[in-house]
């Protein structure tokens, strides 16, 4: 039985999709996982829960190094909270580049879906072309073909010459007295 490739069947990007610049070491994970790890992230530290955590996250650390005895204190106020400071710088120097892969993922992403679309719009702009070609050409084909009372008025007018005809031969048939 032939093995299961996830990356060939993903649906969450488009077709023939490689955002992957580093190669699998291991053969058990998945070669996006980086990226797709990265995208969570940027997508958890956008949300109003994520900042909601930070803030009170600093607020009980403020709180604690503030309101405990001086021998429980692991940061103090008086060095400026120097170990928050560069917990905080910490974070927001992974975030930023972590964001910024993520969007290049997205770019990469939508860049591929404009080039689908644009040759979607192309299909449907040859086909609607071709519709419009074809409905000429019946058009065409509708006024050479004849209508009913075409028909009608062409069998009046043989009908109105044979009259004329047996007429004339009636003429020609009667004796002269």
């Amino acid at each position: 039985m032939a093995r299961f490739n996830r990356q060939e069947f993903r649906l969450d990007a488009p077709k023939g999709l490689r955002t992957n610049f580093v190669p699998r070491l291991g053969g058990d994970g998945s070669r996006d996982r980086f990226g797709r790890f990265t995208e969570w992230i940027a997508r958890a530290m956008g949300t109003p829960w994520f900042l909601a955590g930070l803030t009170l996250f600093c607020i009980l650390w403020l709180t604690y190094n503030v309101t405990v005895p001086m021998a429980w204190r692991f940061d103090s106020a008086a060095n400026g909270f120097t170990a928050l400071t560069l917990i905080l710088s910490l974070q927001a120097s992974y975030a930023a580049p972590l964001i910024l892969l993520a969007q290049n993922r997205q770019d990469d992403r939508d860049r591929v879906q404009i080039v689908q679309d644009r040759q979607r719009a192309e299909r449907n702009l040859n086909d609607t072309e071709y519709l419009a070609r074809e409905v000429v050409a019946l058009r065409l084909a509708m006024k050479d073909m004849a209508t009913k009372d075409f028909i009608r008025a062409e069998l009046r007018s043989l009908l109105a010459e044979l009259d004329e005809q047996a007429m004339d031969r009636d003429k020609t048939d009667e004796p002269a007295e």
